[in-house]
């Protein structure tokens, strides 16, 4: 088996290293006894303790125990990772070891599906790769590399590769399952069926539809899609081919900070929810929110549904062969093509307060409120008790549309195995290329709110002092009002990646050396345009209701000012290496030792800024402000025996970067240290399962434009976060319990407020009454926890309201399975 996983030498993946060995239960097996075969993001396929990086695996059988909510949610159970699952289905925070969550999404960490990215920018804004990504019964194993060489097996990626690979149908077997939410609102369906069609040819073919209010009290149904993939393989002497296909259609609501009421102090602060609004279980969504009417991208006149949430559609198709030319020599070329689209509408409070004050800020002193949807429209409203509390929230709805995030991958390699002297070789070299698009309107609208749960949230319009209404239909502004009426947005950007890459890796007895390259360099070309400062005014009126007046709403319109597009055309460049060797002290330790540097494109999040030219696309200052650094140098030691796994890593991580703020533009050079331990154990006797994990880290600002932040602890990184299953597993049962945690940490660099420490205890339960027949019950948030993953102020404002975002509360999903 070593011998041939070493053809695969790449980040590509073992589960497409050879047909004959796919992962499917054999894999999960494989795993159980720690002889599990890593091939993401190394030079050749090796065990975890003759590697000399950091990887963790989840296999089929816990992700199908876990029944993780959503990808993030499961990637929370790795070790190192640092997940803001609280989103919901996408729009995902995801770091790695101490190196900052600065923007949305996954800056330093490649999401991945069999080899190969989902999109090859992990953070672009508002289109996340883990948008893209749903965890079904298709998934054999998810494997993640946490620094080392992920800088030189991936684009993009210097902090971390997470792989979700596919079943292949190699071993035949299959099954259906029905859920259903018992104390909230989800109906899902999952199924997956693969097997041999002849002695060289297998198929597998899997995929989920699920439907509901799901597990926040929206008030309509926001959870309604699936998706199925598909891929079927034929072997051949010397080597295989496979066909891969991947049909995602689905939607979510997409859960952003809200109201929380914050007293105590900063360092001490009690966080607790709004009556009438519970921020585990409800949100701003609600089924009398009205269609945003605004402008689309042609500025024609246009609505759009805020229910629509996160909509993502993706098409996607991949070939991948492996053939050997003799010699030792083997060849391997990994494509897809992904049609991606899809829209981001999400209510976003720009604040909360006492409803007289938001209101007297809208229309002046003296202003009255009155009900413009739900069952009191066009009444009045007493501002001291409205929604139950007598707040209001003021909200912009960010209605992004992701015309296209189109995505086409190449990974092709060359390896070769050979002998000399008392040792052994491995050589790869290969070349990656993609082209990812990044076209997206952004049409924002801006309007006033109850604060309400239950999905009963309305909104209400202002009068001024003389009765005059200054808001229409609840909408105070035809865009961004409350941020200055910025962010009228279209990009249309398109971004080559092209990467030479090598790599060898030397086995002298118990010691092996490796070493590898890349080189990433690429172009960016395209237009954005936008309602922003040195693109023209932004504003017009626009007679939305044909009434043929102006109202003070409609005199607020954001409009592109499609004449005064700006090019983006520029060039870049950079260097990766790492370097690293493990020793077996014995059969069953060994100790590594790693450094690493890598880079990342910060593409979209870079534009509109000074970092590109505004004259002619180019970068005045270099290449600097569209490329983020990291330097890392770790070192572990790594103990299997038995049923007993052991695993500790100490590390270090330089970042250097440059980012930029959507609202107003304000561009940021920040560096960043952080150290730490990784710790990461499993312990299995009889029937009874322990695994765990912790990473405790120092991380600190070295250097930024704002001198004030430099010496504090980047935002939302916590000293310590943890994770920790338990599990007995009998022929006629399995019970287990999971628990994902972290101390405190603070809201924004300031330093100033915290976000209090939380831990969330899952627990799961499945009878096998019968033979192929399996009952279960998963609890998500068990105890029903809260927990904050992030705010947006510094410190506790005057009026003690504070937009954070929570975890979801309890859920319980009962299932049945039948096992084919």
């Amino acid at each position: 088996m070593r011998l041939r996983t070493a053809l695969c030498a790449s980040v590509a993946l073992c589960g497409m290293m050879s047909p004959a060995l796919a992962q499917d239960s054999a894999a999960e097996a494989a795993q159980a006894e720690n002889n599990e075969i890593i091939v993401t993001a190394v030079a050749r396929g090796q065990n975890r303790v003759e590697s000399s990086v950091s990887v963790s695996t989840i296999g089929a059988d816990t992700i199908a125990n876990l029944a993780a909510p959503s990808s993030a949610d499961l990637i929370r159970q790795i070790p190192g990772i640092r997940s803001e699952a609280s989103g919901g289905e996408g729009n995902a925070n995801i770091a790695v070891r101490g190196i900052p969550v600065s923007t949305g999404g996954a800056r330093y960490i490649q999401l991945q599906e069999d080899g190969l990215p989902i999109l090859e920018f992990g953070d672009i804004v508002f289109g996340n790769a883990d948008n893209f990504l749903r965890v079904d019964r298709s998934v054999a194993r998810v494997e993640a590399v946490r620094g080392g060489s992920a800088s030189t097996f991936a684009s993009n990626a210097p902090g971390a590769v997470i792989n979700f690979i596919s079943k292949t149908g190699a071993v035949e077997g299959g099954a259906i399952q029905g859920s259903v939410g018992l104390d909230f609102e989800s109906y899902r369906l999952d199924f997956d069926y693969g097997a041999p069609l002849a002695e060289d040819l297998y198929f597998h073919v899997g995929g989920f539809y699920r439907t509901g209010e799901g597990p926040r009290d929206i008030g309509y149904n926001g959870y309604d899609g699936g998706q199925i993939k598909a891929n079927i393989t034929k072997e051949f002497d010397g080597g295989y081919v496979r066909f891969l296909a991947k049909y995602l259609d689905d939607r979510t609501p997409t859960i952003l900070p809200q109201p929380v009421s914050v007293g105590g102090t900063n360092g001490d602060p009690d966080y607790r929810a709004i009556p009438g609004f519970d921020p585990r279980t409800d949100s701003l969504y609600s089924p009398f929110l009205t269609p945003a009417v605004t402008l689309d991208g042609s500025n024609n006149p246009t609505s759009f549904d805020f229910r629509d949430g996160l909509s993502v559609q993706s098409i996607a198709f991949g070939i991948e062969s492996e053939i050997d030319v003799g010699g030792g020599w083997t060849l391997t070329n990994r494509f897809r093509f992904s049609d991606n689209s899809g829209s981001f509408q999400s209510p976003f409070p720009a604040g909360a307060g006492a409803a007289q004050d938001i209101a007297n800020g809208i229309g002046g002193a003296g202003s009255t409120i009155e009900f413009a949807t739900g069952p009191n429209s066009g009444g009045l409203a007493n501002a001291a008790n409205i929604g139950g509390n007598g707040l209001l929230a003021n909200v912009v709805v960010f209605n992004v549309r992701l015309n296209s995030l189109d995505n086409v991958t190449n990974d092709f390699r060359v390896n070769k195995e050979f002998d000399f002297g008392g040792g052994t070789a491995n050589f790869t070299t290969g070349f990656y290329m993609s082209r990812q698009d990044i076209n997206t309107d952004w049409l924002w609208t801006s309007h006033v709110q109850t604060v309400e749960g239950d999905g009963n949230a309305v909104l209400v319009d202002i009068r001024d002092a003389g009765g005059e209404l200054v808001t229409q239909n609840g909408t105070v502004g035809f865009g961004a009002s409350f941020f200055g009426n910025c962010c009228r947005r279209n990009y249309d950007v398109a971004y080559s990646t092209y990467a030479p890459f090598a790599s060898l890796s030397v086995e002298l007895n118990r010691l092996t050396i490796d070493a590898s390259i890349r080189y990433d360099y690429g172009d960016a070309s395209g237009t954005i345009t936008g309602a922003d400062s040195g693109f023209g005014i932004g504003l017009t009126s626009f007679d939305f209701d044909n009434d043929g007046d102006i109202s003070p709403a409609e005199a607020q319109t954001s409009v592109l000012p499609l004449g005064n597009a700006r090019p983006v055309n520029y060039d870049f460049d950079y260097f990766s290496f790492s370097l690293g060797a493990n020793y077996l002290l014995t059969d069953d330790l060994g100790v590594f030792a790693r450094y690493s540097q890598g880079g990342r494109h910060t593409a979209d999040r870079s534009l509109f800024s000074p970092a590109v030219s505004a004259v002619d696309g180019s970068l005045p200052g270099g290449d600097a402000g569209v490329i983020a650094r990291v330097n890392q140098l770790e070192a572990g030691l790594k103990y299997q025996s038995g049923g007993l796994a052991l695993y500790a890593t100490g590390f270090y991580a330089e970042t250097a970067e440059t980012n930029v703020d959507i609202a107003p533009v304000v561009l940021f050079d920040t560096e960043f240290e952080a150290y730490g331990i990784e710790l990461e154990g499993a312990y299995r006797s009889g029937p009874f399962t322990l695994s765990a994990g912790a990473t405790w880290t120092d991380a600190e600002i070295v250097d930024a434009l704002d001198t004030s932040v430099i010496g504090n602890t980047p935002r939302r990184q916590a000293d310590l976060v943890y994770q920790a299953t338990a599990q007995y597993d009998t022929d006629m049962f399995t019970l287990g319990a999971n628990m994902v945690g972290t101390t405190d940490s603070f809201t924004q660099d300031v330093n100033q407020l915290e976000l209090p420490a939380f831990a969330q205890v899952n627990a799961f339960l499945a009878v096998r009454p019968i033979d192929r027949i399996e009952i279960g019950l998963n609890a998500q948030n068990l105890f029903n926890a809260t927990g904050f993953t992030e705010a947006e102020e510094g410190s506790i404002p005057a009026n003690g309201i504070v937009r954070a975002r929570s975890i979801a509360g309890r859920t319980v999903l009962a299932s049945v399975r039948f096992d084919f």
